[in-house]
């Protein structure tokens, strides 16, 4: 199964493990995207759904009264712009963050192009968390097809069906599998079959590509 941008020979490999509906992955989006962009010769990276709000967590904003405690910070850390779109979900409460939902959107996008996996992971955040769409609705995704160049009639005919199910849920076990307990995490692979986590939420484009110098010297690439 195919979930993340295509193998290239020679380049390093990585893993991003991010949820949509993850306010630290959305302010480090930026420096990730960066990061990819500088170093895009020789990185490829693999991009994979976490599942922070799954099973009892799934419940409405009202239940999470952090969450404006944590936007401060996010945007005084990471300079991460919320939208009045969301805002007012978080002022309503009642909206009910899925991330199930959205892992399965994020495969059925990823599916029409896996070299674009980054791509629609930043789409679907910002559509979230500056417009406030609903990363349940599949509208959204036809939007975001449309606006990344991608099939949108394909991308809703592959919404919600047995083949993107079934990648979301292998997403979570990858997440799991990798020791990924909290988001964003971003991981380097090495040949000797090692994995090392890099990078923090608050890293910078910089940042993340002195530490990913820091491994290659340290690991052998896969």
């Amino acid at each position: 199964m195919q979930t993340s941008r295509s193998r290239t020979a020679g380049k390093t490999q990585l893993t991003y493990v991010f949820d949509a509906y993850c306010g630290w992955c959305f302010g480090f989006g930026p420096a990730l995207t960066e990061f990819v962009r500088r170093n895009a010769d020789s990185v490829d990276v693999s991009v994979v759904s976490g599942g922070l709000f799954t099973g009892e967590r799934v419940a409405p904003m009202s239940s999470a009264p952090y969450l404006k405690a944590a936007n401060a910070a996010i945007a005084a850390q990471t300079g991460a712009v919320f939208g009045d779109g969301y805002s007012q979900l978080v002022s309503d409460g009642r909206f009910v963050m899925d991330s199930t939902d959205a892992a399965i959107g994020l495969a059925a996008l990823r599916a029409q192009d896996p070299t674009r996996a980054l791509d629609v992971a930043e789409a679907m955040q910002i559509a979230f968390y500056r417009d406030g769409h609903s990363l349940s609705d599949p509208e959204t995704y036809r939007a975001i097809a449309k606006s990344l160049g991608l099939d949108p009639s394909a991308a809703m005919s592959s919404l919600f069906t047995t083949a993107s199910k079934d990648a979301a849920r292998a997403d979570f076990v990858r997440a799991r599998t990798l020791g990924a307990t909290s988001f964003p995490t971003l991981l380097f692979h090495g040949s000797d079959g090692s994995v090392v986590k890099f990078g923090s939420p608050t890293s910078t484009a910089a940042d993340l590509t002195r530490d990913l110098n820091t491994c290659v010297r340290a690991y052998a690439v896969a």
